[in-house]
C-alpha cells in the first residue's frame, strides 16, 4: 500500500526528468569576452539550418531576448556572429515489469511480463559565437532535451532551451 503512495511522485519524477534541458558549453581560454559589446545574425549559417521558418524564428527571437538581457545590441558591424545548428534523433524507451507475484524474473510466475515501449524525440540546439574580426568560434553552447509538437508548448520550450543555454555565457573564469 504504502508503495501506491509514492507512484505519483515517482511518475512526476520521471516526467520532470523528461522535460529538463542538459546543456554544455566550450569556448577559447585565450579570449577577453568583455571586448564584445555587440552581435548580429550569421545569415548564411542560419540559412542552412534544416527546421521550419517559424522555429528558426522563435530561437532567434529568444537569443534576442537572452542577448539584450546580457547587454548586448544588434549591430550593422558586429563584434559577434551569432550561429545556430541543430539535429535531432528518435528516442526509444523499453521497459519491462514482473505483472506476477514474487521477486525477480521468472517466465512461469502468473502474469507474466509486461513491456512498455514509448518513444519521443529528442532535440539538440547549437549556440555558436563568432568573433567578427578574426571569423574564428569563441564560444559554443549546447543544449539536449526532448522536443515537443503542441504548439502552445513550443516557444515555452524554445526559450528554455536557449535561456539555460546562454546562461552560461560569458564563460566563468577559474
Amino acid at each position: 500500500m504504502k508503495t501506491l503512495k509514492f507512484l505519483p511522485l515517482l511518475f512526476l519524477f520521471v516526467f520532470a526528468s523528461c522535460s529538463s534541458v542538459r546543456v554544455y558549453s566550450d569556448y577559447d581560454k585565450s579570449v577577453d569576452f568583455t571586448q564584445y559589446r555587440t552581435y548580429a545574425y550569421q545569415k548564411s549559417g542560419i540559412d542552412k539550418v534544416e527546421i521550419s521558418d517559424l522555429d528558426k524564428k522563435r530561437i532567434l527571437r529568444a537569443i534576442d531576448e537572452q542577448m539584450t538581457a546580457k547587454g548586448f545590441s544588434k549591430s550593422e558591424n558586429p563584434d559577434l556572429l551569432v550561429n545556430i545548428f541543430t539535429k535531432e534523433r528518435e528516442q526509444v524507451d523499453v521497459n519491462q515489469f514482473n505483472a506476477g507475484w514474487g521477486w525477480g524474473w521468472n517466465p512461469w510466475i502468473w502474469g507474466g511480463m509486461n513491456t512498455n515501449v514509448s518513444s519521443y524525440v529528442e532535440g539538440t540546439l547549437f549556440i555558436d559565437l563568432i568573433d567578427n574580426r578574426k571569423k574564428e568560434l569563441i564560444w559554443q553552447g549546447e543544449g539536449i532535451g526532448v522536443l515537443t509538437k503542441n504548439i502552445d508548448k513550443k516557444d515555452e520550450r524554445i526559450n528554455e532551451f536557449v535561456t539555460k543555454i546562454l546562461a552560461q555565457y560569458p564563460p566563468k573564469k577559474k
